[in-house]
């Protein structure tokens, strides 16, 4: 396992747009720019690992500029609710969070450094929350598939919290992953359909940014 350098302290600002309670939930229209997913038989080859740290916008854009990753999935997981919505989710009526899946060559990039990512990504410290984005569904969660992958996730949150990186308890939950709920279309490369929207010029893409300059090893050619 990489030293604890790797886990860099995202606060406050890395968050997604608000969508408490309290708001209406807006059906987001994309932009005219097209982004081609990969199809399903070409997946086929790869592992997934499954996370949640806040908005699933922020969170597919950042593993998506990781090397070795091949495809990100906005959805829902964390809940024993099936077919979730989006509004269903976001309004709280629901267990689950908001998370991604994401498809990735271990040949390229382990999935200790893909846990790296993860905590070096968002603040796990916060409890419900990220930034200004409150509730349950924005809640830390890593999830494992294997004996192996949870012991890898325990393991770094007790290096993290020897080595005192926060200052404050690592409240994120390490989860048996049993499904994923893959998010309406209109949710899917979010950030990279929709470059002038408000929230993603001023919230994601900074985060997005912070992320690249503390990791650049990490990142794919193209995303440097």
């Amino acid at each position: 396992m990489r030293t604890v350098l790797f886990a860099l302290l995202f606060i406050a600002s890395t968050a997604c747009k608000p969508k408490t309670t309290e708001e209406k939930v807006v059906a987001f229209q994309p932009e005219t720019i097209e982004v081609e997913p990969m199809k399903a038989q070409d997946l086929q080859n790869y592992e997934t690992a499954y996370f949640a740290s806040g908005c699933f916008w922020c969170v597919e854009a950042i593993f998506e500029s990781v090397k070795g990753v091949a495809e990100v999935y906005s959805g829902y997981s964390g809940g024993p609710e099936k077919n979730p919505t989006y509004e269903q989710v976001a309004y709280g009526r629901t267990r689950h969070a908001e998370a991604v899946e994401v498809y990735y060559d271990p040949e390229v990039i382990s999935f200790t450094e893909l846990v790296q990512v993860f905590f070096g990504s968002h603040d796990p410290t916060s409890l419900n929350r990220q930034g200004p984005d409150k509730g349950p569904h924005y809640r830390s969660i890593a999830f494992y598939k294997t004996k192996e992958q949870k012991e890898i996730i325990k393991k770094y949150i007790d290096t993290l919290e020897d080595s005192k990186v926060y200052g404050r308890p690592i409240v994120t939950q390490v989860v048996a992953f049993k499904k994923f709920y893959k998010a309406e279309e209109y949710h899917q490369d979010y950030e990279k359909r929709n470059p002038n929207n408000s929230y993603i010029r001023n919230v994601s893409i900074p985060r997005l940014n912070r992320f690249k300059e503390n990791f650049k090893s990490y990142l794919k050619e193209e995303s440097h």
